[in-house]
């Protein structure tokens, strides 16, 4: 994988060459594309011909998008002394996940946010399954189990709507059709 990387120069005042209009000298107190350039030797160049010295950009590596499994792997490799080899002892070493997870550890990750259903009522056209909530008021008399309701109320949380992979197992729900609901639906 290739970085692409820029190159300023900077003074000791924290002023940075003008690349673009070198009769400026140290010109922006900021860096913009006209303090850049993507040859090192001109930067090295004017560094040394003004007294200040180079300084590297490099594109910030993407984030690795994890489960939250395979997150607590990587945090429990930040206190081991040995970060590759705990990694390795949590990972089966014939799949693509310990590169991962080793990539997680030194660029940076992110955990995936859990899909989130609608789940339909068989033959039940415009019902969905609910969980249990002081809006019901169905709790105990259902044994605080889903329940199918009309169409989702507008008084009443979306929440109560939206089911995890893991609470549709739970529930008994896996042959019912569901709907996945994107972030700007919830």
């Amino acid at each position: 994988m290739s970085e692409e990387k820029l190159y300023a120069v900077k003074d000791d005042k924290g002023k940075y060459w003008d690349f673009y209009n070198e009769a400026k000298g140290f010109d922006p107190d900021y860096v913009s594309w006209l303090s850049t350039t993507q040859m090192r030797d001109k930067a090295e160049k004017a560094a040394k011909k003004t007294g200040g010295h180079v300084v590297t950009f490099v594109e910030e590596p993407k984030k690795v998008v994890l489960t939250k499994e395979q997150a607590e792997i990587v945090e429990g490799a930040r206190d081991a002394t040995y970060p590759a080899s705990y990694i390795s002892n949590y990972t089966n070493s014939h799949d693509c996940e310990e590169n991962l997870l080793i990539n997680a550890y030194v660029n940076g990750y992110t955990v995936a946010k859990e899909k989130k259903y609608n789940v339909k009522v068989p033959h039940a056209e415009g019902w969905h399954f609910q969980k249990y909530s002081r809006e019901s008021k169905r709790g105990s008399r259902n044994d605080w189990k889903p329940f199918p309701a009309k169409d989702i109320d507008s008084n009443m949380s979306k929440d109560l709507f939206l089911f995890t992979e893991s609470e549709i197992e739970h529930y008994g729900l896996q042959d019912c059709e569901k709907e996945e609901v994107t972030d700007d639906e919830v």
